[in-house]
């Protein structure tokens, strides 16, 4: 009887080799996968949360387990890196922009660990994948829709650093807007932070004397500036119309959950390798959409939404595509 048993398992024990054999991915998929977000900035910062926010709900899905830092300084972004990686974490997640050759250079060392990073540059083979918020699609819709807002015709705008991500919302959103109001001029003025909510709202409250009225906030305190002072803003990243019911008409949405999906099933099924995640945050892939109007449905004029709606419809069918323009924005205001 005995043998028999041991015979039995033998067989199955020969059988879950032979299916780990051919099929190394298999038991990889049914596994937790470790992965790790590393931040240069708070978890409530708009571009940090959304890479917060969709691994936090592969977490909550049981798929992962997830580990991050915010906060993180340039100087001290490789170490965190490498103590990362050395933890077994097979998934880092995170920004590379400004300290590009660092966060090269541990995924070099560690080629086993796959990497997924905001950056600027290109995919290195064989872990080194990059991707960026791509979101001037809704950027160009929310453009229509404050074009159609405005009654000064002057629009301010506030944003980070003048760079690529930053620079193609602006272009994009300005070009809506001059499309549903050829008239509007535009006041454009960077803080040269990614998180410095006073020094935005500072510059926003320039513009707003300048005689702007709606207020394009690429940052974290413009909001509170239109908000003070009776005027209107457009959202970026994040849909912050809850906490300004009054005071934000719209927002350009970016998804993260399409990037960070596929590059967990990637790990997953052992077939990771260096790409552009870049088209994931496009409207066609769900990684961006237009928020919904919500409190400002019933005062944005209807023909403007019709407009707007319209433009969307094209955008999805592959009939007008959101011109990519990375070049620093200018102000056209007086």
């Amino acid at each position: 009887m005995s043998l028999k048993i041991s015979r039995r398992h033998s067989v199955a024990l020969a059988a879950l080799v032979c299916a780990s054999v051919m099929a190394p991915g298999l038991a990889l998929a049914q596994a937790k996968i470790k992965v790790a977000g590393i931040y240069t900035v708070p978890f409530e910062q708009q571009w940090a949360g959304r890479l917060h926010t969709a691994l936090k709900a592969a977490e909550a899905r049981g798929e992962i387990e997830y580990k991050a830092s915010e906060n993180v300084s340039n100087a001290d972004y490789e170490r965190v890196m490498r103590e990362y990686a050395t933890a077994g974490n097979t998934l880092i997640v995170g920004e590379a922009f400004a300290v590009e050759a660092a966060a090269r250079k541990v995924a070099k060392d560690f080629p086993k660990v796959s990497f997924l990073m905001g950056s600027s540059g290109k995919p290195a083979a064989p872990n080194f994948s990059v991707f960026d918020n791509y979101i001037q699609e809704p950027a160009y819709l929310s453009g229509m829709v404050a074009g159609g807002m405005t009654k000064s015709n002057k629009i301010g705008m506030v944003g980070g650093f003048p760079i690529p991500e930053v620079n193609r919302l602006m272009n994009a959103f300005m070009a809506g807007a001059k499309e549903t109001n050829p008239k509007v001029e535009f006041s454009v003025s960077f803080i040269n932070s990614w998180f410095d909510p006073p020094k935005a709202k500072e510059a926003a409250f320039a513009m707003i004397d300048k005689g702007a009225d709606v207020l394009y906030a690429e940052r974290f305190g413009v909001s509170d500036a239109a908000k003070e002072k009776g005027k209107l803003a457009i959202g970026n990243v994040i849909n912050t119309q809850a906490q300004y019911p009054d005071t934000v008409v719209a927002s350009a949405m970016w998804h993260f959950e399409p990037s960070a999906d596929r590059a967990i099933k990637m790990v997953k099924e052992g077939k990771f390798t260096a790409e552009d995640y870049g088209q994931y945050s496009m409207m066609k892939h769900k990684g961006s959409s237009l928020a919904p109007l919500g409190t400002f449905e019933k005062k944005v004029p209807a023909d403007i939404v019709t407009k707007m709606k319209a433009k969307e419809k094209a955008i999805l069918d592959g009939k007008f595509t959101v011109a990519v323009d990375d070049n620093q924005p200018k102000s056209s205001a007086k």
